[in-house]
């Protein structure tokens, strides 16, 4: 079921979500949960969505990059449910991402994400999973659980100037964010 996505200014999106216990993981409800976020996160070309954005405080996102017309310079990841998730850098490396969120509508600006991270976290099924990411989906990562934690991409936004709606970037940024990104894509392969 496609559910309703909460914006930029709802309290909820400003609340720490709460663990979710393993054994209520399971359960029809959170299992419909999950579905509910994948569904929504399709229907709306997300990269990923929280479970926090759909008025649900737990610690459940969906992150997927599958050739998205909103962000063809993503590599791919395949469908990902990181519930309780544990994010710890790995280095210093930062990069400049132009991002923009399914709960702030049609606005971008530039922030800084580590390009190395380990995450540690279990799927819709219970199993623990401890991987490293890097990159843009190491930046995609980040940005999804920075919602379990009542954080939107605007608190990181270093420089208010390189905020836009979706037409300007597209008409006076796209490109050339486009080339740097895809340089660095290249340069570290995710």
């Amino acid at each position: 079921m496609i559910r309703d996505i909460l914006h930029v200014g709802n309290p909820l999106l400003r609340e720490v979500s709460r663990e979710v216990d393993p054994g209520e993981l399971a359960s029809p409800a959170m299992q419909q949960l999950i579905d509910d976020l994948v569904d929504t996160m399709h229907a709306a070309n997300g990269a990923g969505i929280a479970a926090p954005q759909v008025g649900e405080l737990v610690r459940i996102a969906t992150i997927e990059v599958n050739h998205n017309p909103r962000y063809p310079y993503k590599p791919p990841i395949p469908l990902t449910v990181v519930v309780n998730p544990v994010i710890e850098v790995l280095d210093d490396e930062l990069v400049e991402i132009n991002e923009g969120c399914l709960s702030v509508p049609d606005m971008r600006g530039n922030v800084m994400r580590h390009v190395n991270i380990r995450v540690r976290y279990l799927d819709r099924d219970g199993n623990e999973h401890d991987e490293v990411k890097r990159g843009l989906t190491a930046g995609t990562f980040q940005h999804e659980l920075d919602h379990l934690d009542g954080l939107l991409f605007l608190d990181k936004v270093f420089d208010t100037r390189t905020l836009t709606t979706w037409e300007q970037f597209e008409r006076f940024h796209r490109a050339a964010f486009i080339e740097r990104i895809t340089e660095f894509v290249t340069r570290v392969g995710s």
